[in-house]
Protein backbone atom coordinates (compact mmCIF):
# COMPACT_ATOMS: atom_id res chain seq x y z
CA UNK A 1 0.00 0.00 0.00
CA UNK A 2 1.05 3.65 -0.93
CA UNK A 3 0.12 6.67 1.20
CA UNK A 4 0.84 10.66 0.75
CA UNK A 5 1.76 12.20 4.40
CA UNK A 6 1.63 15.88 4.62
CA UNK A 7 1.39 17.74 7.89
CA UNK A 8 1.19 21.65 8.63
CA UNK A 9 -0.22 23.28 5.92
CA UNK A 10 -0.97 26.71 8.24
CA UNK A 11 -3.74 28.00 5.94
CA UNK A 12 -1.42 28.05 2.72
CA UNK A 13 -3.63 26.86 -0.05
CA UNK A 14 -1.24 27.19 -2.74
CA UNK A 15 0.52 24.57 -1.33
CA UNK A 16 -2.03 22.40 -1.52
CA UNK A 17 -3.09 23.13 -5.04
CA UNK A 18 0.88 22.46 -5.95
CA UNK A 19 0.43 18.31 -4.04
CA UNK A 20 -2.84 18.15 -5.85
CA UNK A 21 -1.09 18.84 -9.20
CA UNK A 22 1.64 16.68 -8.51
CA UNK A 23 0.00 13.88 -7.11
CA UNK A 24 -3.04 13.81 -9.90
CA UNK A 25 -2.97 10.83 -12.16
CA UNK A 26 -0.97 8.81 -9.46
CA UNK A 27 -2.09 5.98 -7.53
CA UNK A 28 -2.11 5.70 -3.77
CA UNK A 29 -4.39 4.41 -1.21
CA UNK A 30 -5.09 7.32 0.96
CA UNK A 31 -4.00 10.61 1.61
CA UNK A 32 -2.76 11.58 5.49
CA UNK A 33 -3.41 15.04 6.82
CA UNK A 34 -1.43 15.21 10.63
CA UNK A 35 -2.92 18.68 11.61
CA UNK A 36 -2.48 22.56 11.54
CA UNK A 37 -4.62 22.76 8.16
CA UNK A 38 -5.05 26.57 9.12
CA UNK A 39 -2.64 28.88 11.41
CA UNK A 40 -5.07 30.07 14.26
CA UNK A 41 -8.45 30.21 11.54
CA UNK A 42 -11.70 28.02 11.08
CA UNK A 43 -13.64 25.91 9.05
CA UNK A 44 -13.73 27.99 5.95
CA UNK A 45 -9.84 28.50 5.72
CA UNK A 46 -9.59 24.61 6.73
CA UNK A 47 -12.60 23.90 3.57
CA UNK A 48 -10.41 26.03 0.95
CA UNK A 49 -6.88 24.28 2.10
CA UNK A 50 -8.48 20.69 1.55
CA UNK A 51 -10.55 21.41 -1.72
CA UNK A 52 -7.95 20.62 -3.87
CA UNK A 53 -7.04 17.35 -1.92
CA UNK A 54 -10.38 16.23 -2.21
CA UNK A 55 -10.69 16.02 -5.54
CA UNK A 56 -7.82 13.97 -5.62
CA UNK A 57 -9.41 10.41 -6.47
CA UNK A 58 -8.22 8.78 -3.00
CA UNK A 59 -9.50 8.25 0.35
CA UNK A 60 -8.47 11.30 2.86
CA UNK A 61 -7.65 11.11 6.38
CA UNK A 62 -6.96 13.80 8.76
CA UNK A 63 -6.71 15.54 12.43
CA UNK A 64 -7.13 18.42 13.75
CA UNK A 65 -3.52 20.41 14.94
CA UNK A 66 -3.41 22.71 17.77
CA UNK A 67 -3.44 25.38 15.92
CA UNK A 68 -6.43 24.82 14.30
CA UNK A 69 -10.09 26.46 14.79
CA UNK A 70 -12.51 25.29 17.35
CA UNK A 71 -14.90 24.26 14.06
CA UNK A 72 -12.09 22.52 12.46
CA UNK A 73 -12.91 19.34 13.79
CA UNK A 74 -16.38 19.39 12.93
CA UNK A 75 -15.67 20.64 9.43
CA UNK A 76 -13.56 17.07 9.36
CA UNK A 77 -16.34 14.86 10.82
CA UNK A 78 -18.92 16.87 7.75
CA UNK A 79 -16.49 15.77 5.08
CA UNK A 80 -15.95 12.30 6.21
CA UNK A 81 -12.55 12.58 7.14
CA UNK A 82 -12.07 12.86 10.75
CA UNK A 83 -9.89 9.94 12.76
CA UNK A 84 -8.82 12.02 16.21
CA UNK A 85 -9.86 9.57 18.47
CA UNK A 86 -11.38 7.04 16.08
CA UNK A 87 -9.86 4.02 14.26
CA UNK A 88 -10.67 3.65 10.23
CA UNK A 89 -9.49 1.15 7.84
CA UNK A 90 -8.24 1.77 4.61
CA UNK A 91 -7.38 -1.22 2.33
CA UNK A 92 -7.27 -3.85 5.39
CA UNK A 93 -4.72 -1.14 7.08
CA UNK A 94 -6.05 0.26 10.38
CA UNK A 95 -5.53 4.19 11.12
CA UNK A 96 -5.83 5.62 14.76
CA UNK A 97 -5.84 9.25 14.82
CA UNK A 98 -4.88 11.76 17.42
CA UNK A 99 -5.59 15.26 16.76
CA UNK A 100 -4.28 18.20 18.85
CA UNK A 101 -0.89 18.38 21.10
CA UNK A 102 0.15 17.95 24.17
CA UNK A 103 0.23 20.83 26.57
CA UNK A 104 2.79 23.65 25.58
CA UNK A 105 3.89 27.04 27.16
CA UNK A 106 1.77 29.11 24.44
CA UNK A 107 -1.83 27.53 25.72
CA UNK A 108 -3.02 27.12 22.13
CA UNK A 109 -6.43 25.60 21.02
CA UNK A 110 -6.28 22.25 21.34
CA UNK A 111 -4.04 20.53 23.68
CA UNK A 112 -4.20 17.32 25.08
CA UNK A 113 -3.08 16.10 28.67
CA UNK A 114 -0.86 12.76 28.63
CA UNK A 115 -3.34 10.94 30.04
CA UNK A 116 -6.13 12.34 27.09
CA UNK A 117 -3.16 10.94 24.72
CA UNK A 118 -2.85 7.42 26.44
CA UNK A 119 -6.71 6.45 26.88
CA UNK A 120 -7.23 8.02 22.67
CA UNK A 121 -4.42 5.41 21.71
CA UNK A 122 -5.47 2.50 24.52
CA UNK A 123 -9.35 3.13 23.56
CA UNK A 124 -8.77 2.59 19.73
CA UNK A 125 -5.21 0.61 18.54
CA UNK A 126 -5.45 -2.67 17.51
CA UNK A 127 -2.56 -4.52 16.68
CA UNK A 128 -0.47 -3.13 13.60
CA UNK A 129 -2.70 -0.46 13.01
CA UNK A 130 -0.67 2.98 11.94
CA UNK A 131 -0.92 6.32 14.35
CA UNK A 132 -1.74 9.54 12.51
CA UNK A 133 -0.89 11.87 15.22
CA UNK A 134 -0.47 15.47 14.96
CA UNK A 135 2.06 15.54 17.93
CA UNK A 136 5.34 13.43 17.61
CA UNK A 137 6.34 10.69 20.46
CA UNK A 138 9.20 12.04 22.27
CA UNK A 139 12.54 12.15 22.60
CA UNK A 140 12.91 11.57 18.12
CA UNK A 141 14.35 13.58 15.80
CA UNK A 142 10.88 14.14 14.84
CA UNK A 143 10.43 16.13 18.04
CA UNK A 144 13.49 18.22 18.61
CA UNK A 145 13.11 21.70 18.77
CA UNK A 146 15.63 24.29 17.26
CA UNK A 147 17.27 24.90 20.59
CA UNK A 148 17.67 21.00 21.04
CA UNK A 149 15.18 20.04 23.86
CA UNK A 150 12.73 17.23 22.90
CA UNK A 151 9.02 18.36 23.45
CA UNK A 152 6.75 15.56 21.86
CA UNK A 153 4.56 13.04 23.62
CA UNK A 154 5.49 10.96 26.48
CA UNK A 155 2.81 8.87 26.48
CA UNK A 156 2.36 7.93 22.84
CA UNK A 157 6.47 7.10 22.89
CA UNK A 158 5.38 4.62 25.43
CA UNK A 159 2.79 3.09 23.99
CA UNK A 160 5.00 3.07 20.66
CA UNK A 161 7.74 0.95 22.95
CA UNK A 162 4.79 -1.15 24.15
CA UNK A 163 2.90 -2.05 20.87
CA UNK A 164 5.54 -1.40 18.40
CA UNK A 165 2.72 -0.37 15.42
CA UNK A 166 4.51 0.24 12.08
CA UNK A 167 4.44 3.68 11.59
CA UNK A 168 3.28 7.11 13.29
CA UNK A 169 2.84 9.87 11.09
CA UNK A 170 3.14 13.10 13.07
CA UNK A 171 4.29 16.81 12.17
CA UNK A 172 3.64 19.92 14.70
CA UNK A 173 7.50 20.74 14.90
CA UNK A 174 8.33 22.07 11.85
CA UNK A 175 12.31 21.80 11.97
CA UNK A 176 11.42 17.92 13.15
CA UNK A 177 11.22 16.96 9.56
CA UNK A 178 12.78 13.34 9.25
CA UNK A 179 12.58 9.46 9.80
CA UNK A 180 13.34 8.25 13.15
CA UNK A 181 12.96 4.55 14.66
CA UNK A 182 11.78 3.70 18.10
CA UNK A 183 12.99 0.10 18.64
CA UNK A 184 10.67 -1.86 15.30
CA UNK A 185 8.56 1.37 14.74
CA UNK A 186 8.97 3.74 12.28
CA UNK A 187 8.20 8.02 13.22
CA UNK A 188 8.24 9.68 10.14
CA UNK A 189 7.72 13.83 10.33
CA UNK A 190 7.17 15.04 6.83
CA UNK A 191 7.75 18.41 7.30
CA UNK A 192 5.32 21.22 6.88
CA UNK A 193 3.70 21.14 3.61
CA UNK A 194 3.73 25.18 3.84
CA UNK A 195 7.70 24.76 3.54
CA UNK A 196 6.78 22.51 0.49
CA UNK A 197 7.17 19.01 2.15
CA UNK A 198 5.45 16.05 1.94
CA UNK A 199 6.43 12.10 2.35
CA UNK A 200 5.55 8.79 0.75
CA UNK A 201 5.34 5.79 2.61
CA UNK A 202 4.84 2.34 0.67
CA UNK A 203 3.55 -0.68 3.30
CA UNK A 204 5.11 -4.08 2.22
CA UNK A 205 7.27 -6.96 3.00
CA UNK A 206 9.62 -3.89 4.43
CA UNK A 207 8.48 -0.57 5.03
CA UNK A 208 9.79 2.20 2.76
CA UNK A 209 9.46 6.07 3.60
CA UNK A 210 10.55 8.64 1.09
CA UNK A 211 10.87 12.67 2.18
CA UNK A 212 10.26 14.64 -0.59
CA UNK A 213 9.77 18.49 -1.34
CA UNK A 214 7.28 20.02 -4.39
Amino acid sequence: MRFIAVTDIHGNSKRSRQLAEVLRGEEFDALLVAGDLTHFSGSGKAREVLEPLLELDMPVLAVHGNCDGRDVPELLSELGINVHNRRVQVGGVGIVGIGGSNITPFHTIWELTEDEIATILEENYRDGDIILSHVPPHGTVADKVHFGHHVGSRALREFIEEESPPVVVCGHIHEGRGIDRIGETLVVNPGPLFRKYYAVIELGEEIKVELKKL
